[in-house]
């Protein structure tokens, strides 16, 4: 049997692995054994596979694994300002059509318009924010009327 089967093998392995723990590691390694697979179908000897598993795995463990370890730790994006209200849920407080409407947003009174044009939206209803355009909110209704 080839050693690069053996190698597949490996790396199939410790892709297995990696699906039951989830912790990055077995899968950067298994990617040194596909490495080490790709030398051996070059033909080269034993002690050249591993020495190209071996700097496989020092490489993506030591340069991938800390920049994946940053992006998984990164705290969430905040939204600021109008930005933040859109996703938000709100009250209509008028009647809501093409030409007027109003709705309480977080304790605010924002002008608003239906985001379907054609939709009149009735008074009391919740609504979500979609989008802001100027000082106007453009809001779909939850429940369909």
């Amino acid at each position: 049997m080839g050693a690069w089967i053996i190698w597949l093998a490996l790396a199939g392995v410790l892709v297995g692995t990696e699906l039951l723990t989830l912790t990055l590691d077995f899968v950067l390694v298994a990617v040194a054994a596909l490495v080490a697979a790709l030398v051996a179908l070059t033909g080269l000897a034993v002690p050249f596979q591993l020495l190209a598993f071996i700097v496989a795995a020092i490489g993506t463990l030591g340069v991938v694994r800390p920049i994946a370890r940053s992006h998984v730790r990164m705290p969430p994006v905040r939204r600021f300002g109008i930005d933040a209200l859109i996703g938000r849920e709100a009250t209509a407080l008028s009647e809501i059509s093409r030409s007027a409407g109003l709705v309480r947003i977080g304790g605010e009174d924002w002008t608003a318009r239906p985001y379907d044009p054609d939709l009149v939206i009735a008074e009391g209803s919740a609504v979500d924010v979609l989008a802001i355009e100027g000082v106007t909110a453009l809001v779909h209704p939850r429940e369909v009327p």
